[in-house]
């Protein structure tokens, strides 16, 4: 019975074969075999075309992104923060007052420079008056000396009288030039106070710092009653103005030109297409502008396609979208 049964199965594949032999022989069946592919041929060839013509007219990249200014506002002077007027993402404007460091000793110190210069000024008007007094002697000195050495050389006078008035002569000279000697001391002090009594009150100005641009605060790392350090980065203001650095391959750029127009393509709004134009490319490889440049001259090279920085700017409004410097972009430039 077993046999029986397996013969009967081995009859049935044989007959199935066959009569999937003869579907394959059916003319319907040979013209999809056909049609199928020479259409799917069709299609990858048109789009070959098509992406070759378009590659021709239209250079794109991925690797590009959003850029923009970012100002970061540090002291010039050091002191506790007295008061602080921002907060995280909170939009400035130019001139804004932001910041406030204690101005305590700041103000001290400019009295105290204050003080000093008045002093100065009070010993430069009695140094001018012995200058005054001594060139005076000095000339009642020089005539005496006269007389006596007329008279001396006549016999008229002794030697003793020239000698004590040669004396007095080199006396009133040698005081005459310590008076100016201490009248020009006490102007040489009186600039210098001048110079610090500008600076404290420069320094004294620094403790208010104010916006330089208009925009958005941004690493804001600072808070009311901090202790800060001259040159410490407290915050960014960050202004609105946004353009896109791509950095197209080497090859890519050959008929890229300044005023080029430009399709752009941010991640975060999927569906919209922004209007751009290529404002200026950079004059060197980004690897060029590296910190550690490549050394090609080496046994070892091997060359790698460079790109280069282009910068493209937007030819509409962009305020009442949310692009911050660092997003993905994909420009598409037209340069035929």
């Amino acid at each position: 019975m077993e046999e029986e049964n397996s013969m009967e199965n081995i009859s049935e594949e044989h007959e199935n074969q066959n009569e999937n032999k003869k579907e394959d022989n059916r003319p319907e069946y040979k013209k999809k075999r056909v049609i199928i592919p020479s259409i799917t041929a069709i299609i990858f060839l048109i789009s070959g075309i098509f992406y070759s013509i378009h590659s021709i007219y239209y250079k794109s990249t991925d690797n590009a992104f959003i850029e923009g200014h970012i100002i970061t506002v540090a002291p010039r002077v050091q002191g506790p923060v007295l008061k602080l007027y921002i907060e995280d993402n909170m939009e400035v404007k130019k001139g804004d007052l932001l910041l406030e460091i204690d101005s305590s000793d700041y103000k001290t110190k400019l009295k105290e420079t204050k003080a000093k210069l008045e002093e100065e000024k009070a010993k430069l008007v009695s140094s001018q008056n012995e200058v005054t007094k001594s060139l005076s002697d000095l000339d009642f000195a020089k005539a005496d000396y006269n007389r006596y050495l007329k008279m001396y050389q006549k016999g008229i006078s002794s030697k003793h009288d020239y000698d004590e008035s040669l004396n007095k002569l080199t006396i009133a000279q040698s005081n005459n030039n310590a008076a100016l000697a201490n009248y020009n001391e006490i102007k040489a002090a009186i600039k210098r106070l001048e110079a610090q009594l500008e600076q404290d009150e420069l320094n004294l100005s620094y403790t208010k710092i104010y916006a330089c641009q208009n925009g958005l605060i941004t690493n804001r790392t600072v808070e009311e009653g901090n202790y800060i350090q001259i040159a410490q980065p407290l915050f960014a203001i960050v202004p609105k103005e946004m353009w896109v650095v791509a950095n197209f391959k080497e090859t890519q750029i050959a008929n890229m030109q300044k005023g080029q127009s430009v399709t752009i393509k941010i991640d975060t709004y999927p569906g919209k297409k922004f209007i751009g134009e290529v404002d200026s490319i950079q004059r060197s490889t980004g690897s060029k502008q590296s910190l550690f440049p490549p050394e090609n001259a080496v046994g070892s090279y091997v060359k790698i396609v460079q790109r280069v920085p282009v910068k493209i700017i937007f030819k509409e409004d962009i305020s009442k979208y949310n692009i911050v410097p660092g997003m993905s972009v994909v420009p598409e430039v037209k340069v035929k």
